[in-house]
């Protein structure tokens, strides 16, 4: 398929920015400050630093290369480069089908939040069941869903340059010029200061093989991988971009992203429970009851800064939702011959057919969590980012590093680059990250059952 007919990025930075988009999401403004907190500041910082520049540029760099090489999405790039290797394909795709739904749940939770503060009611989200109440509603958070989920197919709808590239070009310097100016707000209140060496001061007595999976994990998700959604943005990028260097501005971007979000999140936290290193462990929570608390100490003042987190938190969730939908509609589209229009309209319907039973699992569908330990959305997020991405990055290493080869990553790379780091990409895709893959998973289950504790 020639990139005319497929559709291409206009440039460099068009990829880079929505590419970027995909990977800055609610990761990052949510999962990855806690996830410091809770695994020792400083040392969990340098443990996904190092995951990022190694392993996570192997396996960034192998997807957009194979979207790049074949033209195609997820399922027909892995059936072109192996026909035996199809299964990957789908297996990647339904780890996307299965995070669209509840990433826009989550989505429109951020809409409806921000939506309060635009209309001056967010003070009463200081309440500490206004949340879990909102949450356990039947109607109202079905509608934020919709809602959502229709902005998303209707950008996906205008197409690569005009929809996706456009909106990035928008979005993601807006979301980093936000991103800045919330930072500077935080330190100035008072014992913010502490908050901050609290998130960066190494606590080695936390490090562990559960601190390196929590920072695996938070890789998978933040860097949008395992989920088709590089191999698709691959497909649309020029073979004259720099392939090299481009992921490296992308892996530079999610992770100073990631790392400013700690740096307004955290400290912010920390300051208002009075240095309570317990107030960081609320997962979900955090944003959606402490960061209101947090603002609301500001009176009106803090009621618009609000309205700012939320924005920005709704731009991360959008331009990641965005990323998603468009991995599968490029499948839909390679695999039926629909048009655009008809493939938004049913991959958006599908979103909110399996978003609706992760909403209502927190209300009259609770009886899920009963049955197995956790909500309708939380199992489906432990599905997708415990069990389904791990597996397919394995089997990735394994396809790229023994059957087609790494050279054939290698060319498609050094067609627009040097590619300076082969070397590094050959010994880990085929020795490193499968071993570490495999040590992970093991020591993961064994955890799981109670066997060994990590």
């Amino acid at each position: 398929m020639s990139e005319q007919e497929r559709g291409q990025f206009s440039s460099k930075i068009g990829f880079v920015l929505a590419a970027a988009g995909s990977a800055v999401g609610l990761g990052n403004l949510w999962r990855f400050p806690y996830l410091v907190a809770q695994h020792g500041g400083g040392i969990f910082l340098l443990v996904y630093f190092l995951l990022a520049i190694t392993f996570g540029f192997t396996l960034m760099i192998a997807e957009i290369a194979i979207g790049r090489k074949t033209r195609l999405s997820v399922i027909g790039a892995y059936r072109t480069l192996n026909r035996k290797f199809s299964f990957l394909g789908y297996l990647t795709a339904l780890s996307a089908i299965l995070t669209l739904p509840y990433y826009s749940v989550i989505g429109g939770w951020v809409m409806k939040y921000f939506f309060s503060y635009l209309t001056g009611s967010g003070n009463q989200m200081v309440s500490d069941t206004y949340f879990s109440n909102f949450q356990s509603q039947t109607l109202e958070p079905v509608i934020w869903l919709v809602i959502f989920t229709v902005i998303t197919a209707l950008i996906v709808m205008l197409g690569v340059q005009k929809g996706i590239e456009t909106v990035s070009k928008f979005l993601i310097p807006g979301l980093v010029v936000l991103l800045i100016g919330l930072a500077i707000y935080v330190m100035t209140i008072p014992g913010a200061l502490d908050g901050v060496i609290y998130y960066f001061k190494p606590d080695f007595s936390k490090f562990s093989v559960k601190t390196v999976l929590a920072a695996l994990g938070q890789l998978f998700y933040s860097m949008s991988l395992t989920t088709g959604i590089m191999i698709t943005y691959g497909s649309y990028m020029s073979k004259k971009n720099n392939m090299e260097q481009s992921v490296r501005q992308i892996e530079l971007f999610d992770t100073g992203v990631a790392i400013l979000s700690g740096l307004m999140i955290v400290p912010a936290v920390f300051a208002f429970s009075g240095g309570d290193q317990n107030a960081m462990q609320s997962g979900s929570g955090l944003m959606f009851i402490t960061m209101p608390k947090v603002f609301a100490q500001s009176g009106v003042f803090g009621m618009v800064v609000g309205g700012v987190f939320f924005l920005l938190v709704f731009f991360a969730a959008l331009t990641s939702a965005i990323s998603m939908m468009e991995t599968i509609v490029s499948i839909v589209k390679d695999q039926f011959h629909w048009n655009r229009a008809l493939c938004c309209l049913v991959v958006g319907l599908g979103a909110i057919a399996i978003g609706v039973p992760c909403s209502l699992g927190f209300g009259v569908w609770g009886e899920f969590a009963s049955w197995v330990g956790m909500t309708i959305l939380d199992f489906t997020d432990f599905v997708t980012n415990s069990v389904i991405m791990p597996i397919v990055a394995l089997i990735i290493c394994i396809f790229v590093g023994y059957v087609i080869k790494p050279k054939t990553i290698i060319d498609e790379v050094r067609i627009s680059s040097q590619f300076r780091s082969a070397g590094l990409f050959q010994v880990i895709i085929k020795y490193v990250a499968p071993v570490f893959l495999v040590a992970i998973m093991v020591g993961s289950i064994l955890d799981a059952v109670g066997v060994f504790k990590l």
